[in-house]
């Protein structure tokens, strides 16, 4: 097996010398929105270790800009690392022992840890039928977007929600040769206000995408289409945790306290997708890089709480707007309440397509800031 390595100074063979060997180990696995945003802010108060197989960061939020064209939507996680004593370990992790506190990584190392963070996000879930088969997700945006690159033809996108919205918008404005559909079993945006949904119809429509609601696909299969990119549904990457015993709620996610703590091993703690996190403004947190930074940052200040002998805060959140892309140069910001329940006022149009993109850089630029001066995030608006 051959084992990856990086030529920053945080890879594996680094040795953290911002905290003495008494100061409590942090193991944060995965380095996405979640497990980056946990791992900086908990840097100037725990020797701190990343593990996660690739040495960039990927900006999910911009998969389907990257299936549409754009040449790179990944930054060298060393830029975020560089001034921090975090260790980054490039490896996968293969197995949990929450007896021995201990990970095991595919290229075999045992990784010991005082607190665990299980950020290891979500993925799409696609029907037992096509896993191996012809759907394309937007986890594989680049191998889409050199397949549309070739002959045109006809494409399916199956998912009437946000990211299936985006993606319908992006395909048919960088690829007009192309017959796009999008297929919803219910309507497109159901989480829009009525006003809102028919500012993404009219969109949609005027870039030629064929819309078809109320109607369920079951597979790739049932489509008559060249190709058929699937984005009706998100799992989380919980797997590892079900094999370590710990507590799932029924939607797959790993069961979480206030705190954002495993309700079966404290020790452990959870962000993002994979957390089965709430609150009272929110209720049930949606899986989401809105939810996800937030849930990052909470969970290194529930530790930094616990490593000074407080009696950790719960996470206080609620929703403020949804941001759609419809292309370049279109767009909605759909204002919500606490809950996500859309309010009846939005933004649409150039005016939209600004705010939506200034949004996504500041996830970015939040998680730079985190990197530069963590103890100011949770001065960030929505932020703990």
């Amino acid at each position: 097996m051959t084992t990856r390595t990086t030529n920053t100074p945080n890879t594996l063979n680094a040795t953290n010398t911002r905290h003495s060997e008494t100061a409590p180990h942090v193991l944060v696995i995965g380095a996405g929105y979640a497990g980056l945003m946990a791992a900086l802010r908990l840097d100037p108060h725990a020797r701190v270790t990343l593990v996660d197989p690739s040495d960039r960061f990927t900006e999910r939020i911009r998969a389907h800009e990257r299936a549409a064209g754009r040449p790179d939507v990944t930054h060298p996680l060393a830029g975020f690392l560089r001034s921090t004593g975090i260790r980054h370990v490039p490896s996968r992790v293969t197995a949990i022992d929450l007896a021995a506190r201990r990970v095991t990584t595919d290229d075999g190392r045992s990784l010991p840890y005082d607190r665990l963070v299980y950020a290891l996000g979500s993925r799409t879930s696609v029907p037992v039928a096509d896993i191996g088969g012809r759907a394309h997700t937007l986890e594989a945006a680049e191998s889409l977007d050199k397949r549309l690159q070739d002959r045109p033809g006809s494409l399916a996108v199956v998912g009437g929600g946000l990211t299936g919205v985006e993606l319908a918008a992006e395909l048919a404005e960088s690829h007009p040769d192309w017959s796009v559909r999008l297929h919803s079993d219910g309507d497109i945006g159901a989480g829009l206000s009525a006003r809102g949904r028919d500012h993404v119809r009219e969109v949609l429509t005027a870039r030629g995408v064929r819309i078809h609601e109320g109607h369920r696909i079951a597979r790739a299969d049932d489509l008559e289409a060249d190709e058929v990119v699937w984005t009706a549904a998100l799992a989380p990457n919980s797997e590892l945790a079900a094999a370590a015993g710990l507590s799932l709620d029924p939607s797959g996610r790993i069961a979480v306290d206030a705190v954002l703590r495993s309700v079966s091993h404290p020790e452990v703690y959870v962000a993002g997708d994979a957390a089965a996190a709430h609150s009272p403004k929110a209720g049930a947190l949606r899986m989401a890089c809105a939810t996800a930074i937030p849930t990052g940052s909470h969970v290194a200040t529930s530790l930094i709480a616990e490593f000074r002998g407080r009696q950790p805060r719960p996470l206080d959140f609620g929703f403020l707007v949804q941001c759609v892309s419809l292309g370049r140069h279109d767009g909605l910001v759909q204002f919500v309440r606490p809950d996500d329940s859309p309010r009846d006022r939005f933004l649409k149009g150039a005016l939209a397509a600004r705010v939506k993109e200034r949004v996504v850089r500041s996830t970015v630029g939040t998680l730079r800031l985190a990197a530069r001066r963590p103890w100011a995030v949770p001065l960030i608006p929505g932020m703990s």
